[in-house]
Order: structure tokens, then sequence, then C-alpha cells
């Protein structure tokens, strides 16, 4: 599962967690006591309640595994539909074993369901069902040895249960229609499934756990229309003589019932192969809307390569028959691991001019990833969940680290590091490996993703390529198949490495928090020796131990020396040769750590020229210059060189500390810049350039350089930036250019446009918003930023085009996706208090009027009042509305 964190403009998402341990009152149903009872020659009686006795406990909360009364085998499901009201006619035949004690019942997750009718054989059974529990009688006590076959026919009907979500994962509706009455005609009709965390029991009943692991099979009968897709191999294809289609989809290797998956619309499939390393090709193929045919291997076309690469990478061949990635509408997260069947949410679909902008590689290595960690060892336990996360948020930084270099892994990398210090300032900080969570959902946070994926890199660094994928391989080989919790991952990397690691997984997968480093320094000239001086604290007072490297810069070249900081606080004493030029702590920049180098600025700008990786360049733009005075000589040099560092996020941040330049430097800067604006190769960079140039050169060559742009560039949002500076000077011309760019076929486009409308657009723009609002033009982040700019346009408005706010917020409410659901509270909000406030300002020119007796505008401002009150009456019912179907969605 691939989450968004999202900080922009209006609204603000973070991550969701809880700190506190606690101790709270817990009903428990006992299944050992059933176990018990079948365990012998007489079989349990299954009309006796006592299975449902209550027990309530006082204890702190301890999220155990799921206890493994029965072996789940193999799931057959035929399945049909009627898209009328939303239902899936379902017919399961299940096979399964009592996992060790002899049992004559079945327990299920069946969710929201009818169920008709339960048999083995010919033999109807009995069974009851509540509280989305199955819960049968077989026809005999089976032992551990008896495998026996049940068929469950039911109807599942999940837009009639109540649902909840959390912000990683929105909905648990487990089955979803979209337009499926084909009313929206700017909306493909469609099914599909999301079954993490346990919302694949609303579809088929099962044992809705991630320590379960069944082989399975499915027959999808649907209009002959309709594309579908599941997991495994698709085996035959049958026309019915009623113009509907039969596929029969078939996964022989066991996987986790959350990882079950259909994709069903009028898909195009756009076919690609992997050439395993034996010559044959494995299928690889991406289903998508017909209108995105021609863009599919733009979007997708690395994924082999991925593929190729992770298996090399891990030592374990990609293990599943086949591998598909489908893009769906309204889709409740970003994206989903399904074994061979990966779904992403619309922000996917992107034209070769947006794709120079951003791609979304990233995300499809974390999914592909998730097959080795998560699909073929997966975690028995949602407090275990960094098995399956943390190893693919690693992913995109090995991706990077080889598809891009270093530096863009580093990048990244940093920004990951962010999003987990981001959550724990906001106090979310709880053990990675975590039993005390109140939900599971809890458990999709920037520690599973973001900290786990860091730690790795940090276990890496310590014990060396070789070890660690040796490790990886060790690990996967030793657990495939299977449910894995962390002991296993430690002991799989103390097997080869020979090292005891109880140290580093105590006190990253079973603590909170993260050091908190501060380094000094003291030099000794005449002794030829450095002294640096380490202090650590943490949030909760655990000492971490730390090996880290350092490495000294002086006049004879760089020596590196290995230490270990296993206390508060330490001193090192280094030999040096004449001048020292810099200390870099952490040499290879593998800390989680809030670390604060107190060093002179002269050596951090010494960094920027002797340092080897991407933060040590940040670093030495970020604390080599005072921002309070005048740069030195050598610090101005630092940044005019900066703005040609061969990595495009230095230059990006060099343009940036170009603003603190002398008048003189930031002339020669503002050349280069101009440059950059035109003919940098990363889109980014010469966004920020023109943004940066607004004000630095004269409006007649900022207008020429910026029409020059819009005329040529094909980056989308190096078009939006050319719009925005040009609107600076020229507002008219702006908003004349943009009205052109108005027809292209980009949702990135149309965000950018509605950017500029925010401030610029007047009442004619009106049209633009309701167009593509409408026409549903806009598709993941770029509907989220063109509905803020929405609301900051009807702000400046009148009350009479305000008063079309609701209804425009109301289509956005059932259209816009699962960013503009998330945040369209927080924009309603928003127009509400502005709103407010402008009534205020209403009232008082009515009194105005009223003392000066002036009727007629005294009459037309009450009249305005009138219709502002109106506004903000309906706002307030549909913002309590739509903010009380959040709080139940918690």
């Amino acid at each position: 599962m691939y989450r968004i964190y999202i900080i922009i403009g209006l609204v603000i998402l973070s991550a969701c967690g809880t700190t506190n341990k606690k101790k709270e009152s817990e009903i428990t149903f006992s299944e050992a006591e059933i176990a018990d009872e079948t365990s012998g020659d007489e079989a349990y009686d299954f009309d006796d309640e006592s299975y449902e006795e209550m027990v309530e406990t006082e204890r702190p909360v301890y999220q155990a595994t799921e206890t493994v009364f029965t072996d789940l085998i193999h799931t057959k499901l035929e399945v049909s539909f009627d898209w009328s009201k939303s239902w899936m006619f379902g017919k399961a035949t299940i096979t399964a074993k009592p996992h060790f004690y002899a049992s004559d019942s079945l327990f299920l997750d069946a969710k929201g369901m009818e169920i008709k009718k339960i048999n083995i054989g010919a033999q109807a059974l009995n069974f009851k069902y509540s509280d989305d529990k199955l819960r049968i009688k077989l026809d005999k006590v089976y032992s551990r040895n008896d495998k026996y076959n049940i068929v469950i026919e039911y109807i599942a009907k999940p837009d009639e249960r109540k649902t909840s979500g959390s912000e990683a994962i929105t909905s648990d509706k487990g089955l979803y229609f979209i337009n499926p009455k084909g009313e929206d005609p700017n909306k493909m009709p469609q099914i599909w499934t999301q079954g993490e965390t346990e919302a694949s029991s609303v579809w088929f009943p099962t044992i809705d756990a991630p320590n379960v692991k069944t082989t399975e099979e499915i027959y999808i009968t649907v209009d002959n229309k309709f594309a579908t897709l599941s997991n495994g191999k698709l085996i035959s294809s049958t026309k019915n003589a009623d113009g509907t289609r039969t596929d029969y989809w078939k996964q022989d290797l066991p996987h986790a019932p959350y990882l079950f998956m259909m994709g069903i619309g009028e898909f195009k499939m756009v076919k690609d192969f992997y050439t395993r390393p034996n010559g044959t090709k494995m299928e690889v193929n991406y289903y998508v809307e017909p209108a995105w045919e021609q863009s599919a291997k733009a979007i997708f076309g690395e994924t082999p390569k991925m593929i190729e690469f992770f298996s090399k990478l891990t030592g374990v061949e990609y293990p599943w028959d086949k591998y598909s990635q489908i893009v769906v509408r309204e889709y409740v997260s970003g994206a989903m691991e399904n074994t061979g069947a990966v779904i992403f949410g619309d922000y996917a679909y992107k034209n070769a001019r947006e794709l120079l902008d951003d791609d979304d590689n990233s995300t499809i290595a974390h999914e592909l990833f998730h097959h080795w960690f998560g699909d073929l060892v997966t975690a028995e336990s949602w407090s275990n969940l960094t098995l399956n996360e943390s190893f693919a948020n690693y992913s995109q930084y090995l991706w990077d680290e080889f598809r891009y270099g270093i530096d863009e892994a580093d990048y990244n990398a940093e920004k990951e590091a962010d999003g987990y210090f981001q959550s724990a300032d906001n106090g979310t900080t709880h053990d990675l490996v975590w039993f005390e969570y109140d939900n599971q959902e809890q458990m999709f946070d920037a520690h599973s993703y973001n900290k786990g994926g860091r730690i790795l890199h940090m276990l890496r660094n310590h014990l060396g390529d070789e070890a660690f994928f040796a490790g990886l391989k060790n690990y996967l080989n030793t657990n495939k198949f299977k449910a894995a919790e962390f002991t296993q991952l430690r002991l799989a990397f103390e097997e080869v490495s020979g090292q005891d690691l109880n140290w580093f997984f105590n006190q990253w997968y079973l603590d909170e928090g993260h050091p908190v480093i501060n380094v000094s320094q003291s030099l000794n000239e005449e002794a030829n020796e450095v002294e640096v001086f380490i202090s650590q604290e943490t949030q909760n007072g655990t000492i971490f131990r730390l090996p880290i490297e350092i490495a000294i810069h002086d006049e004879a070249g760089v020596k590196l020396h290995q230490i270990v900081l296993e206390e508060s606080g330490k001193s090192f004493v280094f030999p040096m040769t004449g001048a020292l030029k810099t200390i870099i702590f952490d040499n290879q920049h593998m800390l989680l750590a809030n670390v604060t180098d107190g060093k002179p600025m002269e050596q951090f700008v010494n960094q920027y020229y002797l340092g080897k990786r991407y933060a040590d360049r940040r670093d030495a733009l970020l604390f080599g210059i005072d921002e309070a005075n005048p740069m030195t000589v050598e610090a101005e040099k630092m940044v005019l060189d900066a703005l040609k560092d061969p990595f495009w996020a230095i230059r990006n941040l060099a343009i940036d500390r170009a603003n603190l330049l002398s008048a003189e430097s930031q002339t020669q800067a503002s050349e280069i810049i101009k440059n950059i604006a035109l003919t940098d190769s990363k889109s980014a960079v010469r966004a920020t350039a023109i943004t940066f140039l607004q004000d630095k050169i004269k409006a007649d060559e900022l207008e020429k350089l910026a029409l020059s742009i819009i005329g040529k560039d094909q980056s989308y949002s190096v078009l939006s930036s050319a719009l925005g500076a040009l609107s600076s000077s020229n507002p008219d011309l702006a908003m004349a250019e943009a009205k052109k760019l108005e027809t292209e076929n980009s949702s990135k486009m149309l965000s950018g446009i509605a950017q500029l409308y925010a401030t610029q657009g007047k009442e004619s723009e009106m049209a633009f918003f309701e167009k593509v609002i409408k026409e549903n033009k806009l598709n993941g982040l770029d509907a989220l930023f063109a509905m803020n700019s929405m609301t900051i346009f009807l702000t400046r408005q009148s009350p009479a085009l305000q008063s079309k706010a609701l209804g425009l917020y109301k289509k956005e409410q059932s259209n816009g996706g699962i960013y503009v659901t998330m945040f369209l509270p927080q924009n309603v909000d928003y127009m509400i208090k502005m709103v407010s406030e402008q009534m205020e300002k209403t009232k008082a020119e009515i009194k105005t009027y009223e003392t000066s007796n002036n009727v007629l505008y005294a009459d037309q401002a009450r009249r305005q009042l009138k219709t502002q009150e109106t506004i903000v009456n309906e706002l307030q019912v549909f913002y309590d509305e739509i903010n009380a179907e959040k709080v139940e969605l918690k």
C-alpha cells in the first residue's frame, strides 16, 4: 500500500497514530475453548451459546497475532453483478482443515452479506450470521489431517453496510461500484476491490487476517464489453449465450486474502513483457481507460526493468506468474500491491508532457517490491506491518539509486525522513513494531513507511551491501509463502553476518523515537588534532547505540574514522595534517536523527566542494550563509557555482539562496538563471528560475522571457510558472495566454490555470471552474489544487457567484477523488469564514447608508446580506454533514 503525505496551501494532512500506552477493558471471545471442546470424541454443540460468554479483563492493550484455528487451503469464487443495485452474486467454494485441534466448526469473516445457503456436498449446513461473523456447523468433527470443502452462496451488498476508514485508506467498503448506472457521462463505469486491511471479506467469506494464506481461482461473469483483471493467470475466457462472458483467473501460489483483487470495466489492456533469466517471457500488462491507451507505456514502461533489477538485487526471482497494473477512479488510497494485479488511483494518468514534470516510478517500485515483501513473505500481524511497508518504502531508494544516481536517492530519502520527523514533532511516536495500537489502520503511518525505510538503510550501512542483500535473500527464502514477524528478519541477518543484532532491533524496532544529536568541535593546532564532542538525547530518554563515520578533511586530504556513540555524550579526538578544512559528521548520511552541527560557516562552504553526497552540498548552502549578514566572498562563489551543480535539487536550492547575494553577484546570478529558465534539463529548476526572475529583471524583459517560454516549453509546470511571472507585470496578458491553454488535455495544465484564476480571475472565469468540475477533467493532486484555487477565486467574487459554491462542492464530494474529498471540509470551512467576514463589512455598509439616509443603497446591501446569510447557512449545514461522515470513518 502506497500512501502519500500532503502539505498544500489551505490544507495539511498529518500522519495518524497514538502515542499513549494505556489500559482498557477488553471483551474477549475465546475460540480456544471451542478447540478444546472439539478435540475429543464429542463434537462441539453448535447450539450451545457458551462460546459467546463475555469475559471482562483489565490489562494493557496488546494486539496479538490472529490465532490460527483453521487453515485455508484453496478459495474458489464464482461471481456476477447487478450493476443497478451495486450487488455482487457470489458462490465461494472453500477448501480448509483444522490447523491443530479437531473441530466441527468453521468461523469466517463476512461483512454486509446476505447468506443464501451453505453446503458440504449435497448436505445443507447450519450456520449463524451476525456482526459480520459467519459461524458454520460442519457435518462432523474434522482432525488436522482432514480436508473439507464447503460451498457458500451469498450476495455482497457493499453499499448497504456502514463503512469506516482512516487517513491512509479512506474507506473499508471492500467492493466498489463506480458510476454503475452510467449516470455520469464523463466517468467510465467500473468495479474494483480494496482488501487491505480487512475488507476482502466484504466480497467473499474468508478468514480476513494477514497470517492466512490460500491459493485462489475466480470465475468472473460480466457483459462482453468489459475487461476483467484478477490475481494469477487468465486461464480461459468463455462467451455465454446471454451476451455475457466468463473469465477464469487462477492463482496457484498461496497469498493472503487481503491481496485478492478484481478490476472490471471497459479498460484497454496494453501488453508488455519481462524476460526471465531462463529466456521465457512473462506478461506485464497495463489496464487503462481508452483515452489513456497511447500513454500507458510512457506511464508504466519502466516496470520490466524494475522486475529484473529487484530480482537480481534480492537474489530471488520474481515469484508470481504475471504482473499487471490498473488505474481506477475514486480510489481510496495511493496504490495497492494485490498479488500480480496492482491498483493505482487516477493520479497515475499523465500524458507525455505531464511526465516531463513528474512520474510515478517511485510508487510503481513501491508496489512491485511488495511482491517480495508483503506478498511472498507477509507480516503475520498488523503490528509487524514494517515487514511489508518499510521494505516497499526502501525500494524507492534502491530504484532511485540504480536508475537516477545516489543524489536522487538521497534527496528523496531526505523527504521521507522529514515526513517521519514531522510526525514525531506532532507527538505521534511509537514503537516501530507496535502491539498497542487501537485500530490497525493506525499502523499505516510515518513509522511503518518513512521511519522503517530509513532504518533499513542504516542496517545496510552497518552490515555492508553484500551481507545486507544476502540477509534479504535468506529471509525471503526461509519464509516464502508464509507469514513472518520482525524476529525472523533479525535472525536472517544474524545467520548471514554472524553478528548479534539484538541491540539494533531492540532500539529501532521495539522502542520509539530517534536521537537528537549536537556536534561541536575544539581545534588544538599545536597538537595537530581536533576534538569532536557529540551528545544525544531522545524524547523517552533512550540512549541509542550509533555507529557513525566521521570524515576529517585537512591539507593532506580526507581521513575516515569509524566511531560508536553509545553514551549521552562523548569526546573523540582525531589527528590532523596542516589546516583543518572541514569535518563531516555522519559522512554516509545514514542516521535517522535530528543533527545540529556547530561548526563554523567557512567549514560548511568548504564542505560544498569536499563532500561527496547531496546532503553535504545542501547543508553547505543552508548553513554556510548567515542570512542576517553579508555573504563572504567564498560563500558567494559557492552559490554561483551551485547554480551549475550536476544535481537539479542543488541548482534549485541555489536559485533560492541567490536572493541573499550582493547586488553585483545577484546581477551575475540573474544572467545565469535566465539561461537556466530557458535551457535547464529539469523542468522543476526552470520553473523555479522563472519565479526568481519576477522581481529581478525589468518588466518588458520578463514579459518577453515569459512569452518565449509559453511558446516553446513543453513542461506544464514551467508554463504555469511563466503565467504566474507574466501576471506579476501584465495580468491581462497572462490571462489572455491562459485562455489559449484552457483546451490543453492536461490535468496539470488546467490545475495551473486554476491557480492563476484564483488570484486574477474575474467573474467570467467561473465558467472554467464549472466546466472542469462537471467534466471530471482533473485527477489526483491536480484536482485538489484546482479545488483550493476555486475556493480562493470564489471568496473574491460577488455573493451571486458565491451562491454557486454549494453546488460545486457537492459535485466535488461525489466525483472529486480521494484528495478532494479528504480536504473538502477545509475548503468549505474556509469559504464560510471568508463570507462571514464579508457579511460584517456588508453590515457596516448598511449602517453607513442608513446614517446618510441612502435608501436605495441600503436596500441593495440588505439583499446582499440576505444572500450572504443564505450562503453561510447552507454551507454550514453541508460542512456539518461531511464532517460527521469523516468522524464516522475514523
